[in-house]
């Protein structure tokens, strides 16, 4: 998962930070509101954690500068408020889930795996596309009842086709999504991991758009 943190906190970001990377997701971070929704306008994530309280733009205000642009990437709110009018307004305004400081590391991101599972089009078991049955929650690819054994990249490129399944998916989309700044990136890494991907799952399935870049096809 490609997720984006809009927190001022610099404990609460790093805490989160080493957490999530630990566990494979690739972050970028905001300290404060302009930053964080320029960041989400113009880059592609997953989920977007996003704090209440805010220098510059507060988080609600964030948000629905977001949601009036057509921005529907999954938001989880963070905030001190406990209220449960505080709670209201930020669902309201489109946040899609509201997590209370403090808050454990493990609810953290079950909440994100939540949303992310929501946003692939399966609230839990699994979602089929074409012979092959993915289930998001135990991160498990199976095809003929038989289990496919991909590697991180392998999966996590596969749920970005899935996500953006019928519509074209380019290298570039590929790289900013499944590789951070810091990685060093082969020339043809993209074209190696889709090449083991499509081999694993079935070649039919994901379809090359020579020079465009590739489509995931909802089809046996």
């Amino acid at each position: 998962m490609k997720i984006l943190i809009i927190e001022d906190d610099d404990n609460i970001t790093s805490f989160i930070v080493r957490g999530l990377r630990e566990n494979g997701h690739i972050l970028q971070s905001a300290q404060n509101g302009d930053e964080g929704e320029y960041l989400a306008l113009t880059h592609d994530y997953d989920v977007i954690i996003l704090d209440w309280m805010l220098p510059q733009k507060s988080g609600i205000d964030v948000l629905h500068s977001l949601r009036e642009k057509h921005i529907s990437t999954p938001v989880l709110m963070l905030s001190a408020k406990g209220d449960v009018k505080d709670k209201i307004t930020g669902l309201k305004q489109g946040a899609d889930d509201y997590l209370g400081k403090p808050f454990s590391f493990d609810e953290l991101e079950a909440r994100i795996e939540a949303l992310y599972r929501r946003s692939l089009g399966t609230s839990g078991d699994h979602v089929t596309v074409g012979g092959i049955v993915i289930d998001p929650a135990k991160k498990q690819v199976t095809k003929d009842s038989q289990t496919i054994s991909l590697t991180s990249k392998e999966y996590e490129l596969l749920l970005f086709l899935l996500k953006h399944r019928g519509n074209l998916v380019s290298n570039a989309m590929i790289e900013e999504q499944l590789w951070t700044d810091e990685e060093f990136l082969n020339s043809n890494v993209i074209q190696v991991t889709m090449y083991n991907l499509k081999k694993k799952i079935g070649k039919e399935l994901i379809k090359n758009h020579r020079g465009l870049g590739y489509t995931l096809e909802d089809k046996a």
